[in-house]
């Protein structure tokens, strides 16, 4: 792996341990108001300045690494088991379960673009974190599932599965134990590149008043409440923290995405 992988390892583990210590962290209540604070500056008392409502920032961006992370790790746990299990059972099987699933199910979900799909679920389903992972969810399953239908396909194919299922091993066996363990490195791959994409969503509905609701700190929605140019020109540091945590957070999860890839792929490997 290249040394940009391990920079993003690195700063992953930095933010895990954030959110995990983030009480200990924190220097300030993330929620704790102080009119007669407002936009105040960076200094030693308030490591990033404070915001409209004399919030402390430094202590709201660590809280929001947990939001962020917690977001992301569900978002892609779920969706990653459900496509994985979908995408192995109609690449395996075929026929009318393949093209109901492949040619209709995936398709559907497909048409619609996943944040505008991801806002209509949210909308109707009401803000909250655990609504906002299902809405992630479901739009999220569906590239996990063609990337392992595809690899299913192709792995079914190979001499050592016909050699299993001419020994009479069960479709269950087969499929579990000698097609997923050779079909799997992708999956892995995209899952990485998940992360981002979850982390980035998140941020995004917030940002539309569709996330987690309220005083919870939010990378996203301190972004939202920072976006007037009275604040952008006489306080841009409640903007700048935010928005580098995200970057540098997505940034990360995709240097370890290729670094996956080129790892995990031997014609990359010998290439580089």
């Amino acid at each position: 792996m290249n040394r940009l992988t391990y920079v993003g390892i690195f700063w992953v583990l930095i933010l895990l341990m954030i959110a995990i210590f983030a009480p200990l962290i924190a220097t300030h209540d993330p929620t704790l108001q102080n009119l007669s604070m407002r936009f105040a500056s960076p200094s030693v008392e308030h490591w990033f300045g404070t915001d409209a409502l004399g919030r402390d920032v430094f202590s709201r961006v660590i809280y929001g690494a947990r939001i962020s992370l917690q977001v992301g790790i569900t978002v892609t746990l779920i969706s990653t088991m459900v496509g994985v299990v979908i995408g192995a059972v109609a690449g395996y099987y075929g026929g009318l379960l393949d093209r109901i699933l492949s040619g209709y199910i995936f398709n559907v979900f497909l048409a619609f673009p996943g944040l505008l799909l991801a806002i209509a679920l949210v909308a109707f389903l009401g803000a909250g974190l655990w609504k906002l992972i299902f809405a992630l969810s479901v739009i999220g399953w569906v590239g996990y599932a063609r990337v392992m239908r595809g690899q299913v396909l192709k792995v079914r194919e190979f001499d050592f599965v016909q050699a299993a299922r001419a020994l009479g091993a069960s479709d269950f066996r087969i499929l579990f134990v000698h097609i997923l363990p050779n079909a799997i490195h992708p999956i892995i791959v995209q899952a990485s590149l998940g992360m981002a994409g979850a982390v980035l969503s998140e941020a995004s509905l917030s940002f539309l008043g569709l996330g987690v609701p309220p005083p919870a700190p939010s990378w996203g929605t301190m972004i939202e409440e920072a976006r007037g140019l009275d604040t952008l020109y006489n306080a841009p540091h409640v903007l700048f923290f935010p928005s580098i945590a995200i970057a540098l957070t997505v940034l990360a999860f995709n240097f370890i995405g290729d670094g996956l890839r080129e790892y995990l792929d031997p014609k990359q490997r010998r290439r580089s």
